[in-house]
């Protein structure tokens, strides 16, 4: 009985910091992408509605708080990707409720390798966040093609990329934003599924490499 007060308290200050650290992710993604990489932390810390000790006591420097940014992203796909396998009846539905979900979650920000893209090397941690996101896309993507529903040429590797230019900013905002997005989406999710006549002649280009993905997000080893 005594222990009940001690075990609480550490677990609401541990949810008011993921509070914090969420909002702080929200206000990072919207600071970097209207005023690019130079924009002040003061400002994201505003816009969160944290004090700048806060926030420097959890990231100590703009880069770390950009890894985590990342690592968050990639996060986050990872549980609306296995989500989607878990609770779909079908390949497809999975698939395209995956993309529905991922660029729905985008938010204000847009795209966020034109942002960070080759700034930030590969931590341990963006290697194994990264290796958990290809095998959960390996599994969508792989799943569709076993089922004859998705074109052979569209990989796993393709999914991050297509994210990045379904969510590019546009001038209005708002639900117009949002939906003009999903239109984009159904239009794109029309050329992927496969019919009997479809995609003989194949894709004009090879699909990007895992490697070539790291290659473009992280900064190059010293």
């Amino acid at each position: 009985m005594g222990d009940t007060h001690t075990t609480e308290t550490p677990r609401g200050r541990r949810r008011e910091a993921d509070r914090n650290d969420a909002r702080l992710m929200r206000a990072a993604r919207e600071v970097f992408a209207e005023r690019g990489w130079d924009a002040p932390v003061s400002e994201i810390a505003r816009r969160a509605g944290i004090g700048m000790g806060s926030l420097y006591r959890r990231y100590p420097s703009k880069e770390l708080l950009a890894q985590r940014m990342r690592i968050v992203g990639m996060e986050q796909l990872v549980t609306q990707a296995r989500t989607a396998l878990a609770e779909e009846p079908d390949p497809w539905s999975a698939f395209a409720r995956f993309l529905r979900d991922a660029l729905s979650a985008q938010g204000p920000g847009g795209p966020l390798l034109p942002l960070v893209g080759g700034r930030l090397p590969a931590t341990d941690e963006v290697v194994d966040a990264a290796a958990r996101l290809r095998a959960a896309l390996d599994d969508l993507t792989g799943g569709a093609h076993r089922a004859g529903v998705l074109r052979a040429d569209f990989t796993s590797a393709d999914i991050p990329l297509l994210l990045e230019h379904l969510s590019a900013r546009i001038p209005v905002s708002g639900e117009r934003a949002a939906a003009l997005h999903l239109r984009y989406l159904d239009l794109v999710l029309a050329g992927l599924r496969t019919s009997d006549a479809d995609h003989s002649a194949g894709l004009q280009s090879p699909a990007p490499r895992w490697a070539e993905l790291s290659e473009l997000w992280n900064a190059p080893e010293k």
